[in-house]
């Protein structure tokens, strides 16, 4: 078994940052993580969350935006699109920590 200097438990974003911070001091570091890179917050948490309310929000303003003097004719509420980005965002940055 390999030796280390620091083992992390966990690949949020404490987790990740830390083993970039002590990799960059010269330590030796892994990271153990039972489920996707990123942790809570890219996979289920913040992420996911601000994705999809950035795009209730897009619609809420499309449907409004007649107030401002824009008009947007048949805007529609795409649920499944929604999802699929929202699992695109997290994909990338889950990608990013990989990276780094």
């Amino acid at each position: 078994m390999a030796d280390y200097d620091l083992i992390i438990l966990g690949a949020g974003p404490g987790g990740y940052v830390a083993a970039i911070r002590a990799a960059q001091l010269g330590m030796k570091t892994a990271i153990v993580e039972q489920g996707l890179l990123g942790g809570t917050c890219v996979n289920r948490g913040c992420i996911p969350a601000k994705t999809l309310l950035h795009s209730a929000d897009l619609y809420q303003q499309a449907k409004t935006s007649q107030d401002l003097g824009v008009t947007a004719r048949e805007v529609t509420f795409d649920f499944a699109q929604m999802h699929r980005r929202r699992a695109q965002v997290s994909e990338t940055l889950r990608g990013g920590v990989e990276k780094l």
